[in-house]
Formats: C-alpha cells, sequence, structure tokens
C-alpha cells in the first residue's frame, strides 16, 4: 500500500485514471484506501433540472450516479441516495453561491461545487471544488502560447462538534496542474503535477462556519499557488535556462574576452 501510495505521488494527473484501475485490480483488498487517498483529476457533469454544470467526486457520489450541488438530485436518478439533512443542505446551498463568487473573483471562469454530508462524531465534512480548464489552442494574447492546461482544486475540511463557542476545523487541500504548449517559438512542453497541504485550527463561530471555511481556503489557496510558483515554475525556468539559455545570454557567453 505504501509502495502504492509512493508511486502514485509521481503519476502525471492526466494518467491518474488509468493508473488507479490497475493498482485497484492488483489490490483489490484495500480499494477503499486507495479511493479515499487518492485524488483524481475533476470531471463534470451537466444538471438538467437547473442548466448548470456540476463537478463530480467520490464526494458526491452514490453507487454509479452522482448528487448535484444545484438541484440535489442524483444524475442518473438514483431512488435511496443519500442526502446532507435540512440544516445542512441549507448551509451547502449558501456555501455554493458564495464559493462561486470567490470562484469568479479568483479564477476568473470555471466551475465550481460545493457538497456537505454529517459526520459520524457529530460534526459534518464540506468539500469545495474547482475546475479551470485553459484553451484547447492558445493563439498569443493573455494566455500566451498555452495549448491546452487544466487546474483542479480540492479542499476537504472536516468540521468538529461545537463547544463553547469553539469549533475544530482540519483542512485538506490538493491541487492538480497540467499544462501544454506546442508551437513554433516556444517548442513543446508539458507540465504537470499535484501538491496536497493540511492545516488545522479551533475557532469561533460566533460569525458562521461558512466565514472561517472561506478564510481557511483563501489562505491555504495562496500558500499552494505560492508553493507551485516557486517548485514548479521555479525549478523548471531555472533547468530550462541551465540547458538553454536565452539568446543574449547565449550571445554573452559567445563574446571573447577582449581584456
Amino acid at each position: 500500500m505504501e509502495a502504492a501510495m509512493g508511486l502514485m505521488r509521481r503519476m502525471p494527473p492526466k494518467l491518474t485514471e488509468t493508473s488507479l484501475s490497475a493498482l485497484l485490480s492488483l489490490l483489490p483488498d484495500h480499494s477503499s484506501d486507495l479511493l479515499s487517498q487518492i485524488d483524481q483529476p475533476l470531471q463534470v457533469m451537466h444538471d438538467t433540472d437547473n442548466g448548470k454544470e456540476f463537478i463530480l467526486c467520490e464526494y458526491n457520489r452514490d453507487a454509479d450516479s452522482y448528487r448535484s450541488p444545484w438541484s440535489n438530485k442524483y444524475h442518473p436518478p438514483l431512488e435511496d441516495g443519500s442526502l446532507p439533512s435540512a440544516k445542512l443542505r441549507k448551509l451547502e446551498t449558501e456555501a455554493n453561491d458564495v464559493f462561486a463568487v470567490y470562484r469568479d473573483q479568483y479564477y476568473e471562469g470555471g466551475i465550481s461545487s460545493v457538497y456537505m454530508w454529517e459526520d459520524e462524531n457529530e460534526g459534518f465534512i464540506a468539500c469545495f471544488l474547482v475546475k479551470k480548464d485553459g484553451p484547447k489552442s492558445g493563439k498569443g494574447g493573455r494566455k500566451g502560447n498555452l495549448q491546452e492546461g487544466a487546474w483542479d482544486a480540492i479542499h476537504v475540511i472536516e468540521v468538529g462538534p461545537e463547544e463553547e463557542g469553539m469549533a475544530h476545523y482540519c483542512l485538506t487541500s490538493t491541487i492538480m496542474l497540467s499544462m501544454t504548449t506546442d508551437d513554433t517559438s516556444s517548442g513543446t512542453f508539458n507540465l504537470s503535477g499535484s501538491i496536497r497541504r493540511q492545516m488545522t485550527m479551533d475557532l469561533a463561530v460566533a460569525e458562521g462556519h461558512l466565514c472561517n471555511m472561506g478564510r481557511m481556503i483563501e489562505e491555504m489557496e495562496g500558500k499552494l499557488r505560492n508553493s507551485l510558483e516557486q517548485v514548479y515554475f521555479g525549478k523548471t525556468k531555472e533547468m530550462v535556462c541551465t540547458l538553454r539559455p536565452p539568446a543574449e545570454l547565449a550571445q554573452l557567453l559567445t563574446v571573447p574576452d577582449s581584456v
């Protein structure tokens, strides 16, 4: 199991589904652990009742159907699918509306979904999802030479029961990023990977759970963006400049010393 998890951490997000399927056939006794611990690239389905798209994941799945956060119905229809309580459903609806605004401000588009369900420890769990795809064919402008790209963000928050006006929050966030270029000037380039971090906090619930969860997600996404910029983009730029130095630097290196 440990070797399987180590292997999956090194696989590109595009190959996650194929690799996970192979591991499930090799380790059928650990299928539940693999499905719960390995995040897969997010998929999207259309809610015909509301005319909106929603994100598919293990957290809104029951059998082979997926629950829409907009209509609270399963697609395809499922008669005995699990549903959140009325109180939690109200919070889920509000969270979807608020998170849609957050998504537009930070991502300038994309698709978001929020799902909530009761926890056996008298608390609840919330899953905030964002999927933003890049263009299928970039032609300059703000998107540069990007041919194809995807950003999948998964934020799972475990909220403990309230005690003396306080609650314990445990946030686990995963970002999956993939970028591809195919241009005569920049050449062919493929960058993909994932990063996961965890944060725990004890916060007052005077302003509500949604405010606390929103602040934690905003802080965590800021940290993850910085890590991606330093680790993925920073190291990639360093290696590319070492192997293929810019024309200006190459010219300086080839000019003979006149002294």
